[in-house]
């Protein structure tokens, strides 16, 4: 058999061990690279040698050098990734709502109710030109922190833009370089060993793609992997690599949506069908959150500056003719906005053919909401209103008022399949401003005057007289309320300047309920009494005398009235703010707390792959240990035959 077989198995034995120990090398320097796996060195033993004594071992043969990679671990973490990227860029966003949203002084909350609260001395001095004064200062810097809020939303949108548009950079260089490695490794596949390396870069980049992208991949027979996004659409295809772009949202353009680029026009991704990563996350807190938030702000801006305007226009100004002039608004407030959809049927120029205008009509029925018109798919011709906050779908025509706005199709009406995007209050706090310079313009008299019949034997007074009703021209009539019993029956009667009765009724007051009871009213004012009527009691009320007219202020109470009364939604303005920032605080917390989760489970979820395909230093250094031993062991064979081979040449020289 002679002494050549055994030299063979020692030379085989210590380079098996020799590229044993290159490996464990190879994992000892790359123990600290984020996604390298684990490799070793297959052995396998050689096939034997027949001998008519029997088989005769021939030593180990290296088979491959594998890497530890489990398919199954690295696409959980990959997903959890994804997950926790989405969690975190949305909290980061929604963390600047919380500097918009702000309590004490320098909050909204505090301007709304220093400029209500400076009513009071506006009705304790109507005529004082100081107080006037300071309550046109008030409304100034109520205006400017709802314009500044608006303006600071405006920011935020910018800033998820501009941070769509580097993301979506990162993703595109991303996806070239998968592309490219992929094509190195199927030129590789060809040697008939996987290219450890190429293959731990290419699951890397996905690594690093995944942080912005939930993907979803199948791999090729050349040894390529095609990634997928979005549900279905391929963002890498073997060496090809498509680009994602941010384009104008088709509903709103102010806003940015994600398309993808593949040959033709972009095609829009939808935000659910991402799945996960930063992108889905901005893209959430865009049309979800900040939205929202527009909302909340703005619907307080039309409520409160609404509120206040309408009052307005109930009372009337210092300025001559004195008691002749009404009061105009004190706020100006961004305009209602009915936003035609991108799709939208087009003439010859590209304008929209439909349109579609807001009116609002009734503040304190506005909602924190947005909403969808479109054309009813079971009933053409029939349109649907969407409340997008909630859900919420009832069919509309033109001239119908919901939640406080007037909606109106124009000429030519909406086509057939044509959307529209309703924002009542959306832009609201964005044009905020103040209307009146001169404090002469702040309309704190009543047109209207109450008093109690000398005859009178009940304790009837006046509490207040809120005017419901814009009172210029001013009325000519007074209206004569007679009490008829002491359970508070009355009769009223509407009388001209000749005293002749031009209408009359009767009703029953209840205590702590106005004269007439809401809805009605009469001759444009609602009355609010103290102490109890008896029998033959009278109250008049009359237009005010131009010598009473300058210290009246009816008016200026019914504007300080508005502090407490239900202007927001069925809640007082001061309330609404709460409620607005006990909102946004539950998000922000809710956010933070996702986060918190999805980075642990993120992290678990690595740790489980790291278990599998991380490089440990201590059982690295213990098969050092081993593989330089068997190293040492196999040279000692090596020896050994080397000794033999002498030995049968000295004998056969000696023979």
């Amino acid at each position: 058999m002679g002494t050549s077989p055994l030299m063979a198995m020692g030379i085989k034995a210590m380079a098996a061990n020799y590229a044993a120990l290159q490996t464990t090398s190879h994992n000892i320097a790359n123990a600290n690279v984020a996604g390298y796996s684990r490799q070793q060195v297959q052995l396998a033993t050689a096939q034997g040698q027949f001998s008519g004594a029997g088989f005769f071992g021939r030593g180990v043969d290296v088979v491959a050098v594998t890497r530890s990679h489990d398919a199954f671990l690295t696409g959980e973490a990959a997903g959890a990734r994804a997950l926790a990227g989405m969690d975190a860029s949305r909290l980061e966003q929604l963390q600047r709502l919380e500097g918009i949203f702000r309590p004490g002084e320098s909050g909204l909350g505090h301007a709304t109710d220093a400029f209500l609260n400076s009513l009071a001395d506006l009705a304790s001095r109507p005529t004082d030109g100081a107080v006037r004064q300071v309550v046109l200062a008030r409304a100034g810097d109520l205006a400017d922190r709802y314009g500044q809020a608006g303006s600071a939303l405006d920011e935020v949108q910018a800033g998820v833009s501009s941070g769509l548009q580097a993301t979506v950079a990162q993703v595109n260089t991303l996806a070239r370089s998968i592309a490219e490695t992929n094509q190195r490794i199927a030129a590789l596949r060809g040697l008939g060993q996987p290219a450890n390396d190429l293959l731990d870069q290419r699951e890397q980049l996905i690594s690093e793609l995944s942080q912005h992208v939930k993907t979803s991949r199948i791999e090729a027979d050349d040894g390529s992997l095609a990634i997928f996004i979005g549900g279905g659409q391929s963002l890498v295809l073997g060496a090809e690599a498509v680009r994602l772009t941010v384009v104008a949202d088709a509903a709103d353009p102010s806003r940015s949506a994600l398309a993808i680029e593949a040959g033709g026009p972009p095609r829009p991704l939808a935000q659910d069908a991402l799945g996960g990563g930063s992108i889905a996350g901005l893209l959430r807190f865009q049309n979800q959150d900040l939205v929202d938030a527009r909302t909340l702000v703005g619907r307080l801006a039309a409520a409160v500056g609404g509120a206040i305007n309408e009052q307005q226009r109930r009372g009337v100004t210092l300025q001559p003719p004195l008691g002749q002039v009404a009061g105009g608004d004190l706020f100006a407030l961004g305009p209602a906005r009915a936003l035609p959809h991108a799709g939208n049927a087009r003439d010859g120029s590209g304008n929209p053919i439909g349109s579609v205008a807001l009116t609002l009509t009734d503040s304190s029925a506005l909602q924190a909401s947005e909403y969808e018109l479109r054309e009813d798919p079971a009933l053409p011709g029939s349109w649907q209103l969407t409340r997008l906050r909630d859900g919420q779908v009832q069919t509309v025509a033109s001239g119908d008022v919901v939640d406080g706005m007037r909606i109106d199709f124009g000429a030519p009406a909406p086509q057939p399949g044509d959307r529209f995007l309703l924002q009542p209050v959306t832009r609201a706090a964005n044009g905020m401003a103040t209307l009146l310079g001169d404090p002469d313009e702040l309309a704190a008299a009543s047109p209207l005057v109450a008093s109690t019949g000398p005859a009178n034997t009940g304790s009837v007074g006046v509490a207040s007289l809120a005017m419901t009703a814009a009172p210029l021209p001013l009325p000519d009539a007074s209206v004569r309320i007679t009490f008829t019993d002491d359970s508070g029956g009355y009769t009223w009667e509407v009388l001209d300047a000749g005293n002749a009765t031009l209408s009359s009724g009767s009703g029953n007051w209840q205590p702590g309920q106005p004269i007439p009871a809401p809805p009605l009213d009469l001759n444009g004012f609602s009355l609010q009494l103290s102490g109890v009527p008896r029998t033959g009691d009278l109250l008049t009320v009359a237009p005010t005398p131009a010598a009473a007219m300058a210290g009246n202020n009816g008016n200026a109470l019914a504007l300080l009235g508005l502090r407490d009364a239900a202007v927001v939604g069925g809640r007082s303005a001061s309330d609404a703010w709460s409620q607005a920032l006990a909102e946004v605080g539950v998000r922000v917390q809710s956010g933070r707390s996702s986060a918190e989760i999805s980075q642990a489970v993120a992290s678990q979820a690595e740790l489980s792959r790291s278990a599998v395909s991380g490089v440990n230093l201590d059982e690295e250094a213990a098969r050092l240990i081993q593989f330089q031993q068997s190293y040492q062991a196999a040279a000692k064979v090596l020896q050994v035959a080397q000794s033999l081979f002498d030995t049968l040449l000295e004998a056969a020289g000696g023979g």
